[in-house]
């Protein structure tokens, strides 16, 4: 599968960006997506992840609360809505998408997804 993150931008603090990642092939529906970033000078980090149902979701504790993802399988696409935005949010944007069970531990570990996207630049201006 192809991964393809768009809708990065500047942004002030405290407004919201929504990024969408659009996937190739007929099997989106079967991958587990995540959402990782990356600031410059630091390690990747986990975002949030949704199930291949949607039925359920993580998302890294720097997020909670202000950050949601979701997907419509039908259109091949996960989002993630990004309110409240900090500073510290200031990072690379990558979807990827794995295969396998949505175990916490899996989900959020970089190193089981299978495929990536691009990356899309956020920044978040004080």
């Amino acid at each position: 599968v192809q991964l393809q993150a768009s809708g990065g931008g500047l942004v002030q603090a405290g407004g919201s960006l929504r990024l969408s990642c659009a996937a190739s092939g007929r099997t989106f529906s079967s991958y587990v997506m995540g959402w990782f970033r990356q600031a410059p000078g630091k390690e990747r980090e986990f975002v949030a992840a949704m199930s291949v149902s949607g039925g359920i979701t993580y998302y890294g504790d720097s997020v909670k609360g202000r950050f949601t993802i979701s997907r419509d399988n039908a259109k091949n696409t996960v989002s993630l809505q990004m309110n409240s935005l900090k500073p510290e949010d200031t990072a690379n944007y990558y979807c990827a998408a794995r295969r396998g069970a949505t175990y916490y531990r899996a989900s959020v570990d970089p190193e089981t997804y299978d495929y990536w996207g691009q990356g899309t630049l956020v920044t978040v201006s004080s």
